[in-house]
């Protein structure tokens, strides 16, 4: 027996499969933000329209706007999507582990696709509160893993119990975003294993 509403689909050859609803939102919805995604490197924030999303992926606007309400949704719902979280590691080591994420992160600002657009994000968020604690919840998943690892260092006594956590954060990552916004310069791993040689002589 058929459920209403379900369109069936053959599978190589095979008998035909029902598809659900629920199973071509989640497709519909995955196509129109990984346009969407792809707009956003191409043209940044205030590039992405939803008329030039829809023709790209051959979406309706009106599903579209089913899904989100406004453009200012579909957009902070594909940009919270955006980049590659860092892993965890487990080396044994407070500054082993430190040279691990910078390193990771190093290789994503020199590597990943968001990092392209990622600029165009902060100049929305200074002015959309909406868009700002979007930006502020993607930060907070990129910094998580350090935020860990330097807490359990405070918990374990690697660190002293006074340790300003936030702001040796900033100290870790600061130069990595700096080089790749501001300066320019190459982001190494050599330079990742700099900053934590630095940070650790200044706390000392």
């Amino acid at each position: 027996m058929k459920v209403a509403n379900q369109k069936a689909i053959k599978l190589d050859g095979g008998d035909p499969v029902e598809k659900s609803p629920d199973e071509r939102v989640m497709r519909s919805r995955t196509t129109v933000l990984s346009a969407t995604a792809e707009l956003l490197f191409e043209r940044g924030y205030a590039g992405t329209t939803v008329d030039e999303i829809s023709r790209r992926c051959g979406v309706a606007k009106t599903t579209i706007y089913r899904h989100w309400p406004t453009r200012t949704d579909l957009l902070q719902d594909a940009c919270s999507k955006i980049g590659t979280p860092l892993e965890k590691p487990d080396t044994g080591n407070l500054r082993d582990d430190l040279e691990a994420i910078l390193k990771q992160l190093a290789s994503l600002l020199r590597s990943e696709k968001w990092t392209s657009v990622l600029p165009s994000i902060i100049d929305a968020a200074e002015r959309d509160p909406d868009m700002a604690a979007m930006y502020s919840n993607l930060q907070h998943g990129y910094s998580a893993v350090l935020g860990d690892v330097l807490s359990e260092a405070v918990r374990t006594g690697s660190l002293a119990s006074d340790t300003d956590v936030p702001s040796l954060i900033a100290m870790l990552v600061g130069p990595l975003f700096y080089r790749r916004w501001f300066s320019r310069e190459t982001i190494s791993d050599e330079f990742a294993e700099r900053i934590v040689a630095q940070v650790f002589r200044v706390d000392r």
